[in-house]
C-alpha cells in the first residue's frame, strides 16, 4: 500500500483555491511556489492510500441520481469502472477533477457502457440525489455523451457507505470552514481511480490533467487485456505504471529490446535472403 504524501494534497488545494468554479481547463504545469510548505496540518490527513487489488464494498447501498437505492456491486461485472471521489457542492477542486476526466474520456478511444463504465461518489452526506442528478448533465455534455447515462453514474449515501467506499479507495478526506467559517467543505485529494470488473481497485492517476494514453492503459489492464488493439499491448509492454507518480512511464530497457529484437529479425531475414540460391532453369539440346 503505497501512500501519496500530503505536500502533493496541499498543492492540490492550494491550486483549488485559484482556480475558478466554471470547470475550465487548468495547466499543471503552472508552478505552485512555497504555499504548499506552510500548509496547515490536517493536509497531512487528506492524502491517497494507494490500496492496490483492494475489494470495494460492493454491498454498501448509495442512492443513483433518480433516488433509486442501489447496492454498489450493480455497477460492477462486466467491465473495468473509472472512480472518483468528489461532493457536488464544491466549486474548487472538484469541477476541475470530473471537467479534466470528461476531457480525457473523449479522447482514449473507448465507448461508456461497451468499454468501461463510471461511477463518481459524493464524500458529503449533505449532497443529494437531486445535485448529483445536475452533475450528471454537466458531466455528460462534457464528455460529448449526452445517451451515455446508463453507463455514467453521480451517487450520494450514509455516511457509513461513504466511509466503507474512501478506506477501501484509500481516499482520505478532512472537513474543514468555508469563507463563511461553516464547516461544509472538504481538503482531498484530485486523483481519479481504475476498479476491475469484480470491483478490485487497480490503478490511481493523480492530478486534473490525466493523460489519454495512461487512462487508455489503466482501463485495458483493470479489463485484464479483455479490451484494447495488438499496439495497446505493445504500449503497455514499453510502459510500466508508476504507483508513486500515479500515471505510465516508458520504460527505456523495454523500449531497446524490442528495438534489438526487430534489428535481430531483419538481419536474419536479410542473411537467409542473401543465402539462398538461384533457381537454374534446365536447357535442351
Amino acid at each position: 500500500m503505497r501512500r501519496w504524501s500530503w505536500p502533493g494534497v496541499a498543492a492540490a488545494l492550494v491550486l483549488a483555491s485559484i482556480l475558478p468554479a466554471s470547470g475550465q481547463q487548468y495547466s499543471a504545469d503552472k508552478p505552485i511556489g512555497t504555499a504548499a510548505q506552510s500548509a496547515p496540518a490536517y493536509l497531512k490527513k487528506a492524502g491517497i492510500d494507494q490500496n492496490l487489488g483492494k475489494q470495494l464494498p460492493l454491498n454498501d447501498h448509495f442512492l443513483d441520481s433518480s433516488g433509486t437505492d442501489v447496492p454498489l456491486a450493480v455497477y460492477f461485472e462486466h467491465r473495468p469502472v473509472v472512480v472518483a471521489l468528489v461532493y457536488y457542492k464544491c466549486k474548487m477542486l472538484c469541477p476541475q477533477v470530473l471537467s479534466g476526466l470528461a476531457k480525457t474520456l473523449r479522447q482514449v478511444g473507448f465507448t461508456p457502457g461497451k468499454d468501461y463504465d463510471v461511477v463518481i461518489a459524493s464524500i458529503d452526506t449533505a449532497d443529494t440525489p437531486a445535485d448529483g442528478a445536475a452533475e450528471k448533465v454537466r458531466f455528460l455534455e462534457s464528455l460529448g455523451a449526452p445517451d451515455a447515462g446508463a453507463s455514467v453514474h453521480f451517487l450520494t449515501g450514509p455516511q457509513a457507505s461513504i466511509t466503507d467506499l474512501a478506506a477501501a479507495t484509500g481516499f482520505n478526506y478532512v472537513r474543514i470552514p468555508g469563507p463563511d467559517g461553516k464547516m461544509d467543505q472538504f481538503a482531498h485529494s484530485s486523483v481519479i481511480m481504475i476498479a476491475t470488473p469484480d470491483g478490485r481497485m487497480s490503478k490511481y492517476l493523480f492530478g486534473i490533467d490525466y493523460q489519454p494514453r495512461d487512462v487508455r492503459l489503466a482501463v485495458i489492464q483493470a479489463s485484464n487485456h479483455h479490451i484494447g488493439s495488438v499496439s495497446d499491448l505493445i504500449l503497455l509492454y514499453c510502459c510500466n505504471y508508476s504507483p508513486s507518480a500515479g500515471k505510465y512511464t516508458v520504460s527505456i530497457l523495454r523500449v531497446m529490446g524490442l528495438a534489438a529484437m526487430g534489428s535481430l529479425f531483419m538481419l536474419l531475414a536479410l542473411i537467409y535472403a542473401l543465402s539462398r540460391k538461384p533457381k537454374t532453369t534446365a536447357t535442351h539440346a
